[in-house]
C-alpha cells in the first residue's frame, strides 16, 4: 500500500499510522520531496480529475492567475503542496482523502 502526501500533512500521518496499527504494510512518499512523474499524475489525474487539486487551501490561492487557470497536471507539477491529500493506493485501487468511506473501505474495523 502507497500514501502519497506530505510529511508535514496531519491527515496524511493519521491515516498512516491507522494503516500501520491495522497491519498493513504502507510505504510512504512525500510529493514535494520526490516529485510524481508524468505517468504517476496522469494515472492520478485519471482517476480523480480536478478533485485532485485542494482549491480551498492557501497553496491554491498562491498560484498566479496563469496556474489555476492551467489544468490540474500543471498546478501539481508547478506546485506538488496543492495535491489533495492523502491519496492512497492499495493494489489497482485508489482512494482520496481519509474520511469515513475511505476508513470503512481500508480498515477492518
Amino acid at each position: 500500500m502507497m500514501i502519497y502526501g506530505l510529511n508535514t500533512c496531519a491527515i496524511c500521518q493519521k491515516a498512516r499510522k491507522a494503516l500501520e496499527s491495522e497491519g498493513k504494510d504502507v510505504s510512504f512518499r512525500d510529493v514535494r520531496a520526490e516529485p510524481l512523474d508524468e505517468a504517476e499524475l496522469a494515472e492520478l489525474i485519471t482517476e480523480f480529475g480536478d478533485r485532485l487539486v485542494d482549491r480551498k487551501s492557501n497553496d491554491y490561492r498562491a498560484l498566479n492567475d496563469w496556474l489555476k487557470n492551467s489544468e490540474a497536471e500543471a498546478q501539481i507539477s508547478a506546485r506538488p503542496k496543492v495535491m489533495a491529500r492523502p491519496v492512497i493506493r492499495d493494489r489497482d485501487k485508489f482512494y482520496l482523502g481519509w474520511d469515513e468511506e475511505v476508513q470503512k473501505a481500508l480498515l477492518a474495523g
